[in-house]
């Protein structure tokens, strides 16, 4: 199977559809603005740009986190295509990320005409797991002796 075969049997997702445990996600969404760029230190110490851009489709928008370079690929009114994207919680909000692993394409012609921001996914709270819990299940441990 070719590269375009492959991207085309692809499942688009509708925004209205991610939950906060989204992954591998597909989707062509417009944006609608952009905030501005903050300049934040990465994990390993690093100077990073990150900026917040709200897109959508015809059932919903979300925050769209852009990060360094892909702040200036996309302007407002763009369409673009996301491949192998993923959602996550920021304190407590989602937030569409296109990651290490993802890609976006610009789109020249737009599939969507009107944007939902009366459903706005991103102003939803969610309660987020909390990590490094001592005693948690998804670490497999058991509260009380262990058995041999």
């Amino acid at each position: 199977m070719s590269d375009k075969e492959q991207s085309e049997s692809e499942e688009l997702l509708k925004v209205e559809k991610l939950t906060p445990n989204s992954r591998e996600v597909n989707t062509i969404v417009k944006l609608l603005s952009k905030s501005e760029v903050r300049n934040v230190t990465g994990r390993d110490y690093s100077a990073r740009r990150v900026a917040d851009a709200l897109v959508g489709d015809e059932t919903g928008c979300v925050y769209l986190t852009l990060w360094d370079d892909n702040i200036d690929k996309i302007n407002e009114e763009a369409t673009i295509r996301i491949t192998n994207g993923y959602v996550n919680l920021f304190r407590g909000n989602m937030r569409l990320n296109i990651g290490k692993y993802g890609s976006f394409q610009l789109l020249e012609e737009s599939p969507i005409t009107e944007v939902n921001t009366e459903n706005n996914l991103s102003d939803k709270r969610y309660e987020q797991e909390r990590r490094n819990s001592r005693y948690g299940e998804r670490r497999g441990y058991q509260r009380g002796r262990r058995r041999y």
